[in-house]
């Protein structure tokens, strides 16, 4: 342990952090305080070397999980919090951290991460369940700035993540997610483990962005195509695509894909070719 890490691990404890600075979680925000240093300490661990480049780090709270980043490793963390009390709290850590810690006062959506360290850059976030998505469909347009992505979620959202054809979970985010990324469900969290205690399970997702995407495909008309395709879902998709605003027979012939078939029943790769021929199709 160098001298930061033992600067930080002698840090009050965070419910007296949370006490001294009038803490009290903001529903509107999102906020649920993740206070198991256990579990913290698990969560950065997951995120693999955190010795070079960046560490992202969003809702930061009381700093349970920065204190974490920083035990395990982390040579430079930068946390975006929105909420000023959050800041004035962790100034104490800040200091500690001599000079491994950067604290943005912002709204995470409206963030550059391109813009906040050196590469590789790994996000590691107990997420505002109120803007998880949001944030994670963002990060997706940024995905060649990223190493890695280990998030936590609810735990509902967390299978969509990582479901696959045929299962119940999956759906727009499951095509959108695995596309792009390899994406494995780590472990789940329970809701005593916050304070306060939300009324679901939350689940931590690992998410590495490919190389490649698993087939050719266009973001926006991938999007549509799982949009129309999914906002049906119990519908065949020779019904469902009609909002695509062109013959969806002929869209479906085009890639090869019986249109008596569900949503749920396409793998990635066809929902790819869906918007293949959508391209095609000038649409």
């Amino acid at each position: 342990m160098d001298e930061v890490q033992a600067a930080v691990a002698a840090l009050p404890p965070l419910r007296e952090v949370i006490a001294a600075n009038d803490l009290g979680a903001k529903k509107q925000l999102g906020q649920n305080f993740l206070l198991d240093l256990n579990l913290t300490g698990r969560i950065a661990r997951s995120a693999g070397d955190l010795t070079q480049g960046t560490v992202i780090e969003v809702g930061p709270g009381p700093g349970g999980l920065t204190r974490a980043l920083l035990l395990a490793g982390a040579r430079r963390v930068v946390a975006i919090e929105r909420d000023p009390r959050c800041i004035a709290a962790l100034q104490p850590l800040v200091e500690a951290a001599a000079g491994r810690l950067t604290l943005i006062e912002a709204d995470a959506l409206t963030v550059d991460i391109a813009t906040l360290g050196p590469a590789p850059r790994r996000i590691v976030a107990n997420l505002p369940y109120n803007v998880a998505t949001p944030l994670l469909m963002g990060w997706l347009d940024a995905l060649p700035e990223l190493q890695s992505m280990t998030l936590m979620f609810q735990k509902e959202v967390a299978e969509r993540l990582r479901a696959g054809h045929g299962e119940e979970a999956y759906g727009r985010l499951s095509v959108i997610v695995q596309w792009l990324c390899a994406a494995d469900l780590l472990f789940d969290i329970p809701p005593r483990a916050f304070t306060p205690p939300p009324k679901v399970t939350s689940s931590v997702v690992h998410l590495v962005p490919r190389a490649q995407p698993l087939a050719p495909a266009e973001k926006n008309l991938l999007e549509r195509v799982t949009a129309a395709a999914f906002g049906q879902r119990r519908k065949m998709l020779r019904q469902s695509l009609k909002s695509l605003g062109t013959d969806p027979l002929a869209l479906l012939a085009a890639a090869s894909i019986e249109p008596t078939l569900r949503a749920e029943q396409l793998s990635i790769a066809q929902f790819c070719a869906l918007a293949e021929a959508l391209r095609s199709a000038g649409r």
